[in-house]
């Protein structure tokens, strides 16, 4: 088959299935094959380890998986497009393709049905995909809070969020998401990935990212839900001062919070985008103390 990340090709599949593009589930399909390449590679997965694949459309990153890993499981939500995926990806007899919503997936069981590996288990599990813009953050949220038994997440996103994502204590773009995706995972910034590799190309560029889960957690806590009630309030109005924002955490008033926010070390007069993770679980502990 021609090289299926070729605009030429990717033209025949859309015309030969009529195949229409959906601009509600944010269908791009890549059409640079070093990009592609460069992925997996980035995922690092090898013939002993199983991907899952979120949204593979008509399977350009699938089949370059599973030239290096020993089983690919995509799931795609389209299922206009399994038809083309089962076309696509033949003469891989080491790939799955399921026809699910994502979010609504057991990804955890997915990855226990398909886990084997000819006679036995695979040795990494890795995540990987060209995630729709639009539900990016939750498709990567859910996955961090299911705690989905993966090494590694290594997804293209649109390069804001990307950048939001890595963004340190002190910066205008650091938020809620920075503090919940660090706090779980390491964070490496792979590459920017230019919108004109895109068909349709959309209006901005994306990049790559790879989400290394953390074997140990990067700040001790009481009550880890209270540490992200904590951060989803201090985040939630960002021009408030500490002091306002958290007021009413667990029914807490403004005078009960500017005791913690003394105890915890925090001057109540600074505001969240200026706090360490590390102050944030400071603040928590107060809090869950009481």
């Amino acid at each position: 088959m021609d090289k299926l990340y070729a605009p030429t090709t990717i033209r025949k599949i859309k015309q030969k299935h009529k195949f229409h593009l959906s601009k509600s589930l944010g269908q791009n399909f890549l059409t640079d094959g070093n990009i592609v390449a460069n992925i997996v590679e980035s995922c690092g997965a090898g013939e002993e380890d199983l991907v899952i694949e979120i949204g593979p459309g008509i399977g350009v990153l699938t089949a370059q998986a599973a030239e290096a890993a020993g089983k690919v499981v995509a799931v795609e939500v389209d299922k206009h497009l399994i038809p083309i995926l089962k076309e696509t990806l033949a003469e891989y007899s080491n790939v799955t393709v399921v026809n699910q919503d994502i979010l609504k997936t057991d990804v955890t069981q997915l990855i226990a049905e398909h886990r084997m590996i000819g006679d036995r288990p695979a040795k990494g599990i890795k995540i990987i995909g060209n995630l729709p813009y639009y539900i990016t953050t939750p498709i990567i949220m859910k996955l961090l809070e299911e705690q989905v038994p993966c090494d590694s997440i290594t997804i293209m996103l649109q390069k804001e969020v990307a950048e939001r994502i890595q963004a340190p204590p002190g910066s205008r773009i650091y938020g809620a998401l920075s503090v919940a995706v660090q706090y779980h995972c390491e964070v490496t910034y792979v590459m920017t990935v230019p919108k004109e590799v895109f068909h349709p190309q959309p209006k901005v560029d994306s990049a790559v990212i790879r989400l290394d889960r953390r074997t140990q957690r990067p700040v001790e806590l009481t009550d880890e839900r209270l540490f992200f009630e904590a951060v989803k309030a201090g985040f939630g109005q960002r021009r408030k001062t500490l002091l306002n924002a958290l007021t009413g955490v667990r029914g807490k008033t403004k005078e009960e919070i500017a005791v913690m926010l003394e105890a915890a070390g925090v001057e109540a007069n600074r505001r969240a985008e200026t706090l360490t993770m590390g102050e944030f679980a400071s603040i928590a502990n107060e809090i869950a103390k009481q």
